[in-house]
């Protein structure tokens, strides 16, 4: 019997874990072709999301819970959670309820299809319309730098072969998101395209300095292109501030005009903060290839774990 691990990340939850567990058992029990797990990893909740967690783990054996030693974000703490599944495949979805678990079934049937990824993308949300139209913006700026085709709307949720995984945890990525390494690596996938509920209940905590900080670290982890930029002009502006220099050499020489000599300082001025900025670009260019050659760090510390054997 194949095994599927639904694994959920939560923050400050604490009025809809429960409901997300009953609806998932509800779905699962629907499916008796199918052992499964649930498994919760929390983010150093303030709220009482980890009493009724506890509660939910206690008189169910197929409920998991990892307690994170603080709040190390949506990225993090979600690549633990998958890396804990044993499933055949890992089911991802949000605790906020606004990914409807009513389409695990569908997800699930694409799977044994014999497709290693089912990817859920958002034709539209109940929840706020500036979101959805920033998120697009977000999409076409990341499609027009990245090195590689990205999937547009693919917020997470969705059936992902335990394999799938694997292969990704060998790759020791610590920053660069789910979304953008299953895009990178290669496998086929097919979409399911669903319309995003409405929070159930709550606050997001993934605010707007959250949302702009993913989005640098998505650029940067997709593209060199935002540094690389930098060089090229750079490279371009020395050449220029050089070949006019050549022009103007001579004229200064043989001619005193005051004009000329302007021009000969603002180019000299210019040609110096093209070299500034050409060395700044490669040291940060260097930088970059050590940085992310020596992370060792660990995804999360967790500070108890649940229902784990």
């Amino acid at each position: 019997m194949k095994k599927v691990s639904i694994c959920i990340g939560c923050y400050n939850e604490e009025g809809n874990v429960f409901e997300l567990y009953r609806r998932l058992t509800d779905v699962m029990e629907g499916l008796p072709q199918y052992e499964y797990e649930i498994i919760f990893e929390d983010n150093a909740s303030t709220d009482n999301t980890q009493n009724i967690l506890r509660d939910i783990a206690a008189k169910d054996k197929r409920v998991k819970c990892i307690f994170n030693m603080r709040n190390y974000g949506v990225a993090r703490s979600g690549r633990n959670c998958v890396y804990n599944a044993s499933g055949d495949v890992v089911v991802s979805i949000v605790a906020d309820l606004q990914d409807p678990p009513e389409l695990i079934p569908e997800l699930l049937k694409r799977w044994e299809e014999g497709n290693s990824m089912v990817l859920g993308v958002k034709t539209g949300t109940n929840d706020s319309g500036i979101k959805f139209k920033l998120r697009e913006l977000y999409y076409k700026i990341i499609e027009r730098f990245s090195e590689y085709p990205q999937i547009k709307q693919y917020s997470g949720f969705g059936a992902v072969d335990r394999t799938v995984y694997e292969q990704i945890k060998q790759c020791d990525e610590r920053t660069t998101s789910f979304r953008h390494l299953l895009a990178d690596l290669g496998y086929d996938y097919v979409l399911m395209p669903y319309q995003q509920e409405k929070r159930k209940s709550g606050k997001s905590s993934y605010n707007l300095w959250r949302s702009f900080d993913f989005s640098i670290t998505s650029l940067v982890s997709t593209s060199k292109m935002p540094i690389r930029a930098f060089t090229i002009g750079s490279s371009l502006g020395i050449l220029f501030s050089v070949g006019l220099e050549c022009i103007l050499l001579p004229a200064g020489i043989f001619n005193r005009n005051k004009v000329i000599r302007r021009i000969r300082t603002k180019n000299e001025v210019f040609l110096l903060a093209c070299l500034q900025m050409f060395i700044t670009s490669m040291v940060g260019e260097y930088t970059l290839e050590v940085v992310e050659k020596n992370r060792k760090r660990p995804l999360v510390i967790e500070k108890e774990k649940i229902n784990f054997e």
